[in-house]
């Protein structure tokens, strides 16, 4: 595809979606370390607490990464982080609508019995530890199992919580996430390992981060942080962030000609039903295989 297609290509999506026009030639990917800053300042956190911008911008920079290797979906922003280096008594859970601007969720969340107490001390990702599992994770399907209607994740950490799922941690509803166990026990209530969320919460906020979402569990732990993958690659520039959505998009629609897009700025006409020549997008980003079970 020469730079002219390319370029009339992004024109095209930006005027599509309503979007502000493109940067600079000289847009470069420094500039562009700059966006966790600008997407924090447009979040409306209305009666919640603000999460730290600090633990945003790691949580953002993974967000990113995983989305430039097709791991979560381009067409649904949502972001979900819980800051294990709170008190379990705190509501530590965020889950954030980045293309709303506006926190959808903040909730109390259980770390694993074997974690700690009220706070999160230590994390394992072997089996049977019962503890939690720092790091970066894809949303999957549901099911409903013994407590009740739950979230299948996959870590994405290799060493810290890649054994998630065959650990069967997963995201459910529990009866003792509320302030009602923590006024009986002066703490939250604890689970085997997973990311345990009020009982009348877990359905909604399931519903709202299932399907190949970023869940991001924070605790600062010197090693990892230095160590992950998803916080040491470059930021992608948002030109490229922008094309992947666009072959999302279209990767179920009928082949378009690609070619017909304009370079100017009028609205791209659709393709005649008589149109024999059609170019099938080949951007198609690293697709993430991810089986039930």
């Amino acid at each position: 595809m020469s730079v002219v297609l390319l370029a009339s290509v992004l024109i095209f999506v930006r005027q599509v979606n309503g979007e502000v026009p493109l940067k600079h030639p000289g847009y470069t990917k420094a500039m562009h370390s700059t966006k966790a800053d600008k997407v924090y300042e447009r979040i409306d956190f209305g009666p919640y607490e603000r999460l730290s911008f600090e633990i945003f911008q790691k949580a953002y920079t993974g967000f990113l990464n995983l989305r430039k290797e097709g791991k979560v979906r381009v067409d649904k922003s949502i972001l979900s982080i819980c800051d294990f280096s709170k008190s379990a008594n705190q509501k530590r859970l965020w889950v954030i609508d980045l293309d709303e601007g506006r926190v959808l969720f903040n909730s109390l969340v259980a770390h694993g019995q074997g974690s700690g107490e009220e706070y999160t001390v230590q994390f394992s990702n072997k089996e049977n530890s019962h503890q939690s599992s720092m790091g970066f994770y894809i949303t999957d399907n549901t099911y409903s199992g013994d407590n009740g209607y739950s979230l299948r994740l996959h870590g994405v950490d290799k060493g810290y919580n890649d054994a998630a799922y065959q650990r069967a941690i997963v995201m459910h509803g529990a009866d003792y996430v509320s302030e009602s166990f923590i006024k009986g026990n002066n703490r939250l209530g604890r689970s085997w390992g997973c990311p345990a969320v009020p009982k009348e919460l877990a359905q909604p906020i399931i519903n709202a981060i299932k399907e190949q979402t970023c869940l991001y569990i924070y605790y600062p732990d010197k090693k990892y942080l230095a160590s992950s993958v998803w916080l040491k690659q470059d930021i992608p520039t948002e030109e490229e962030l922008i094309r992947e959505r666009y072959f999302e998009k279209n990767r179920s629609k009928e082949p378009t000609e690609v070619a017909s897009i304009p370079e100017q700025k009028e609205v791209a006409q659709a393709p005649q039903p008589d149109s024999q020549t059609t170019v099938q997008p080949q951007y198609m980003g690293v697709q993430l295989a991810i089986g039930g079970r």
